[in-house]
């Protein structure tokens, strides 16, 4: 499925015209309060708070009617809101947007992963309940901006909590309609204004003041490594999804034509935005060229290294005082036809993904570079291809992938790598449920070590002891 630019334009238009500019107060200053919609951090945070005091009053029932408020809003309203995000942010592909709204709806975990432990003895029993931390402060990403909010809320109401946005400001519109669209709608069904809060005009002041207000309980960062510091040097509790370059290892047991409909999948999905998605491919020596053909059948269009070479000149860009290496924002998300055409080549309508071979020492190997072109690196055997996985994925501990039919090499990679998803015979996005088991979420907290967020992971434990009593058995 793919969308053209009039289409996107003239559906946005619509929504904008049904939105409408932001709400002004009298005084020429912005206003705000209303379902959810604040500018400064201080306001939506008060406003959270009474949410919350509101919110823990009510029934585990009524958080699910909150939580399949917003499943429906995001499912029935993907389109329109999904081509607001791609006009507004300009990276990715409008039917992924799409299909990340529909899908965060359909799939987010909600009260059902809450669970309650109970301990028997002989002297009583005690019981372990999850109970919410009140509010939380979280940041979001241009990449994902609405569908990280979405998922987020899903999981932090589902635990008890409410929420106050700092949304990407590349972002920040879609963020802001879609949370009006939620509190509207839980307002007028269940009573309840601003459980989501979104600072309409985000800067690195809002985020600070966010970090810092005494009554943010808890952070949830989704983002870099600069704004994930911040929130671990904050003081309070912080989960933090942190970046990743995730490797893909080929060995010479692979089938490679599912290998390759897997890395195409996985690599080009929403123009390799996802944090999971394939970045880098070490294949063994001996099976390189069968690898090559494998992308060919499935529809890749290879580069050669001159190509590479003049996509390189203008994709990765110096940045820093020690001139790094990094990914240049107008190529981050783009079309494969946009990455060709600065190579130099025109490549078939509805090409997904442009790939090419490359050594171990290319940018476009350790750099995260977010954009449909993959390098394909030679390996002298699997522990080579192995190790260079471990390397370049710099330790961030966040997803792996390996094509092998041999258990043994599956099994040293899974150890040696350590990552928090690891996937087998599959494309990255199997490891959130995606064509393969288990549930979704857009905020995998590597750093801090919670994983694939649920409602759980938005919770404090909480024991009740009865001693020398009520234990019948």
């Amino acid at each position: 499925m793919h969308f053209d630019e009039n289409l996107i334009r003239n559906v946005v238009a619509q929504v904008l015209a049904e939105v409408g500019p932001m709400p002004s107060a009298s005084n020429g200053k912005p206003a705000g309060g209303q379902h959810g919609i604040f500018y400064d951090a201080a306001s939506a945070v008060t406003a959270a708070r009474r949410a919350f005091e509101q919110l823990r009053e009510r029934s585990l029932e009524d958080r699910k009617k909150i939580i399949d408020i917003i499943r429906r809003i995001s499912i029935e309203q993907c389109e329109e809101l999904g081509l607001m995000e791609m006009e507004e942010t300009k990276v990715g592909r409008p039917e992924h947007k799409i299909e990340k709204l529909r899908t965060l709806g359909e799939l987010s975990p909600g009260v059902e992963f809450l669970e309650t432990k109970c301990f028997s003895g002989d002297h009583g029993l005690a019981i372990i309940e999850r109970a919410p931390f009140g509010v939380i402060g979280a940041i979001t990403p241009v990449t994902h901006s609405l569908p990280t909010i979405t998922g987020n809320a899903v999981s932090m109401i589902a635990g008890g909590n409410t929420v106050v946005v700092n949304p990407h400001p590349s972002g920040k519109r879609v963020a802001a309609e879609g949370v009006r669209r939620f509190n509207e709608a839980i307002a007028a069904e269940m009573g309840i204004d601003n459980i989501i809060c979104v600072i309409a005009e985000p800067t690195l002041e809002s985020a600070n003041e966010l970090f810092a207000h005494r009554d943010v309980a808890l952070i949830c960062v989704t983002g870099g490594p600069a704004v994930g510091r911040a929130a671990l040097n904050s003081g309070k509790r912080a989960i933090v999804a942190g970046p990743g370059n995730p490797p893909v290892v080929v060995d010479e047991t692979a089938d490679f034509d599912n290998a390759a409909r897997c890395i195409i999948l996985g690599a080009s999905y929403d123009n390799n935005l996802l944090c999971i998605a394939e970045k880098e491919v070490f294949v063994v020596d001996s099976v390189f060229d069968k690898m090559m053909d494998a992308m060919r059948r499935a529809g890749a269009v290879q580069l050669n290294s001159e190509q590479i070479a003049k996509l390189t000149s203008k994709a990765i860009v110096k940045v820093g005082d020690d001139k790094h290496d990094a990914a240049c924002k107008d190529f981050i998300g783009r079309d494969a036809s946009v990455l060709a055409e600065a190579a130099g080549v025109s490549v078939p309508s509805g090409t997904e993904l442009v790939f090419g071979e490359t050594d171990e020492h290319h940018p476009f190997v350790s750099v995260e570079q977010m954009m449909p072109f993959l390098p394909f690196v030679r390996a002298r055997d699997v522990d080579h291809a192995i190790a260079m996985a471990k390397k370049y994925e710099h330790g961030f501990r966040h997803t792996a992938m390996i094509h092998s039919r041999n258990v043994h090499n599956m099994t040293k990679m899974g150890r040696e790598m350590d990552t928090t998803l690891y996937v087998k015979n599959g494309p990255s996005m199997a490891s959130l449920g995606l064509g393969g088991e288990g549930y979704l979420s857009f905020s995998i907290a590597g750093p801090t070590g919670e994983g694939v967020t649920t409602p759980a992971t938005f919770t404090r434990e909480r024991r009740c002891s009865m001693i020398d009593e009520l234990r019948v058995v």
